[in-house]
């Protein structure tokens, strides 16, 4: 399968969308029926792409940036209509729920989906499905460097209500042996369900993986820069983190104070100790990027300029004014990276405040840069999200998840940047309607090796379509597509595109 970097003379195109946003009858998309359809769709409408938000199980806010493990998978994602098919439910075990079609209610999947997975459990362990039981053990002992930690904090997590691990007894936070070893006896066939549960998931993602490897569409992960605060990953490799003795951050990340936010953004998350992950050939990052590259093709790296340098803020400052900038692992993890992986197949998220030095490190080893194309008219000739200054290795947007929808953008543009856009375009000013078929065509028309577009453009749909507004901390990821809205005309219209600019065919043959 070809990866990134893109051989010279590739083209090809693709569509950002979530999981969750795909049509099913229980309230969320999944990696079952729905994901397998869609990937038909991709591949009928000549799109070699699909690319997803990340996959782990949401934390805070539900968001997918804010996962409770770097390696574990989303159960939200497991297909009740697999786990029929299955024999580990009975259709009447998913019937009765009642859903919207257009937006997730995280509250109410959540109960379900997990209800129905208790039910599962339950028969598993009374003998259904016993042949399952050789792959199960299997899985998890060959998953057992995150799996072992994450199953049982998930099991300690529930004992205490869902409260941060900081707000645990002490000796958990330290991580006393004698106190695990009391939790795990304790909390045996809880820790054994949350491991049943990734066995499932990860089966049924294989299972997605090789229906769209089949269809020849490459399904790109997106891996976020930093952890959660509140996840295994922190709670189970302390030493991997610049933390304080009580295993609370001394820094955390953000942005500095830029144009749009006088007191820059205070993220929360804990920082690396890179220092101690060189120290063990960043095995535990590397491990990370398997975990994410067992499910996909090619990873889009979150906050790319973080590898550089990243802006570290003192845990007790209330604003990220006070941070400063501190570097990051640099050329030496990337070559790490590289000869463990055998390649790198990655998308720079290259976004935001971009010195030289990050450019540098993208280019020193050839990692496709992002240009996403509602950045690009602020009127000057030189910004660099315009396609005449773009190279070919490049993956180019109309917009990401946490931009509004094209359609939805033009609309709220001020005049003089409408007017650029028009300009740029040489066409006669638009209304919002126009603008996402236009800049569909400016993607895909540009030298760009990779084309992709969020499904909304796509399907040109305004405001209330969006994904994320960041800084918004409620109603977001919820947005979801429904069947009428993909059985319409807007993906011939993409197929249509795609063929005339010279992108549905990928002109370098696929390697692997």
């Amino acid at each position: 399968m070809t990866m990134p970097p893109f051989p010279a003379g590739y083209r090809a195109s693709g569509v950002l969308l979530h999981v969750t946003s795909l049509p099913s009858l229980y309230g969320i998309g999944d990696v079952g029926p729905a994901a397998v359809a869609w990937v038909d769709r991709l591949h009928d409408a000549g799109q070699r792409w699909w690319q997803a938000l990340p996959l782990g199980p949401t934390g805070y806010g539900d968001s997918p940036y804010q996962s409770l493990s770097s390696f574990a998978g989303n159960p939200l994602l497991i297909s009740p209509d697999w786990l029929i098919e299955d024999d580990l439910v009975r259709p009447a075990d998913c019937a009765g729920a009642a859903f919207s079609p257009a937006t997730v209610d995280f509250d109410a999947v959540t109960r379900f989906k997990y209800a129905l997975l208790e039910t599962v459990w339950k028969n598993f362990r009374a003998g259904a499905r016993s042949d399952l039981r050789a792959d199960f053990e299997h899985f998890a002992q060959e998953q057992a460097r995150w799996l072992d930690d994450y199953a049982l904090f998930r099991a300690l997590k529930a004992r205490y209500d869902g409260a941060s691990y900081l707000d645990w007894p002490e000796d958990l936070i330290r991580r006393a042996p004698a106190a695990l070893d009391q939790a795990r006896r304790d909390l045996t066939s809880q820790v054994d369900r949350v491991r049943f549960v990734q066995f499932l998931l990860f089966r049924q993602g294989a299972r997605l993986k090789a229906h769209a490897r089949a269809k020849d569409v490459r399904l790109i992960g997106d891996l976020p820069f930093f952890v959660s605060p509140d996840s295994s990953d922190v709670w189970a490799n302390p030493e991997l983190f610049l933390l304080d003795a009580s295993h609370r951050p001394r820094v955390v990340a953000g942005v500095p104070p830029d144009y749009f936010s006088a007191q820059g953004q205070r993220w929360g998350n804990p920082i690396y100790d890179w220092d101690a992950l060189a120290a063990r050939g960043y095995r535990w990052c590397i491990d990370r990027m398997r975990a994410l590259l067992a499910h996909v093709d090619g990873i889009r790296l979150d906050h790319f300029r973080a590898f550089a340098a990243a802006w570290h803020i003192p845990a007790a400052a209330p604003t990220a004014q006070s941070g400063r900038w501190a570097p990051g692992p640099g050329a030496g993890f990337f070559g790490a990276v590289d000869k463990a992986l055998n390649g790198l197949p990655f998308v720079a998220e290259d976004l935001g405040i971009i010195t030289s030095d990050v450019s540098a490190l993208r280019d020193e080893f050839h990692i496709p840069g992002t240009r996403v194309l509602q950045f690009a008219f602020d009127g000057h000739d030189d910004n660099p999200y315009l396609p005449h200054n773009y190279v070919a290795n490049t993956v180019v947007y109309t917009g990401t998840h946490d931009n509004p929808t094209t359609r939805g953008w033009c609309e709220e543009l001020p005049d003089a940047e409408r007017g650029n856009l028009w300009r740029y375009l040489k066409r006669t000013p638009g209304t919002g309607a126009d603008a996402a078929p236009a800049l569909l065509h400016l993607a895909w028309s540009s030298v760009a090796a990779l084309a992709i577009a969020p499904l909304q453009d796509v399907l040109n749909l305004g405001k209330e379509a969006r994904m994320n507004q960041p800084g918004s901390p409620q109603g977001n990821w919820r947005w979801r597509v429904t069947d009428e809205q993909l059985s319409g005309s807007a993906l011939e219209s993409l197929r249509e595109l795609t063929r005339t600019s010279a992108r549905a065919e990928p002109a370098m043959a696929a390697t692997s």
